[in-house]
């Protein structure tokens, strides 16, 4: 016999009212002249389980946070569900500790979108939305509220120091995978077919009209990593004139600058493509916040550019050194006791277009 589900009094609270933290900006808005010199990111967060990275992301210093989704394990169509799921993540203190230090950005994940390994055929999309921006505390009247995904974008810092981040929506739109005999990785297996999207017509005209915007240092966030190469696992290489087509508009555009950052796989590592964009092309994954990797055995990745790979509690930092005449972008991957376990430094000069 199924027992009925409890939901504590906040999580009632939080169907009701959307939580908005204290201090830190809203999502949405397009440009600040706050300098920004340090960026932290993660994903997956457990919800029901302890946080204690929470605390070590605060002593990190960050001037801008960007939570790469699976920001809960929603797992349901049930959407007063999902929201009581996010009534819990509100009330972890470590977690309003964070939200109030500084600006944050997030986009979703499978798991917080409300399906594993869902696209554009969950049918509680819509609704699911609307639980992510109440949760993140967008505006009633902002844009955002009638626009179909989650994408978002914003420019930190003045002229000349400037930070563009992207966050990109990889599941309201998404085509089905193929899928085959299982990998290490998983079932799913790189599609050619050409009508399949990743982002959807609407994302991809918007990316590219953000692509052109001015920017010293441009970062992407995609919940699913980019460069890695398809081993089963959900990655853009699933979709491979979709991941092509995203190296191609950098090119076109003659974006400089772009670092990606990615999540979901419960591991960390650094991946570079080196011939699909004029210059190399970093995918930085860090996941999981509080989740070790039960196999610990990575995907096979021949874009890997660090040897390491890390599989227990991790986040990562992006630091830029403005205070040089050609500044110094470095990536660490940062584990629970603060300590970095993976580190990837470039010039900017390195990431301009030929």
């Amino acid at each position: 016999m199924l027992r009925p589900l409890r939901i504590p009094l906040f999580a009632i609270l939080f169907m009701l009212v959307p939580v908005v933290a204290s201090t830190a900006e809203p999502m949405g808005d397009s440009t600040s002249e706050s300098m920004i010199s340090r960026v932290v990111f993660g994903s997956c967060i457990q919800q029901d389980r302890p946080t204690p990275i929470f605390p070590m992301m605060l002593q990190a210093e960050p001037q801008l946070l960007l939570f790469l989704g699976d920001n809960i394990y929603a797992d349901t169509s049930d959407i007063n569900v999902m929201r009581a799921k996010y009534g819990v993540l509100a009330e972890n203190k470590g977690f309003q500790a964070l939200r109030s230090c500084c600006p944050v950005m997030a986009t979703w994940d499978d798991h917080d979108y409300g399906l594993n390994d869902g696209g554009a055929s969950y049918p509680e999309r819509d609704a699911a939305q609307q639980a992510f921006l109440d949760f993140w505390g967008v505006p009633a009247d902002s844009p955002k509220r009638q626009q179909a995904g989650v994408y978002d974008a914003k420019v930190f810092g003045p002229p000349g120091k400037r930070i563009q981040v992207i966050m990109l929506d990889t599941r309201y739109f998404r085509s089905p995978l193929k899928t085959g005999p299982r990998q290490v990785g998983g079932p799913y297996l790189p599609d050619e077919d050409p009508e399949k999207t990743m982002l959807g017509e609407a994302q991809w005209r918007w990316l590219e009209e953000q692509l052109r915007l001015p920017a010293e240092v441009r970062v992407i966030a995609s919940g699913i990593q980019v460069v890695a190469e398809a081993a089963g696992q959900e990655t853009w290489a699933n979709l491979p004139h979709e991941r092509q087509r995203l190296f191609d508009l950098v090119k076109s555009t003659d974006a400089g600058g772009v670092v990606i950052v990615s999540g979901d796989r419960h591991w960390a590592e650094v991946s570079v493509a080196n011939d699909d964009v004029d210059y190399p092309l970093i995918d930085a994954t860090s996941s999981s916040l509080n989740q070790k990797h039960p196999r610990g055995t990575p995907t096979r990745n021949q874009f890997r550019a660090v040897e390491q790979t890390y599989h227990e509690e991790n986040f990562g930092v992006i630091s830029v050194d403005w205070n040089v005449v050609d500044p110094k972008v470095t990536i660490d991957i940062v584990d629970i006791a603060g300590k970095p376990q993976i580190k990837k430094s470039i010039r900017l000069s390195e990431l301009q277009p030929r």
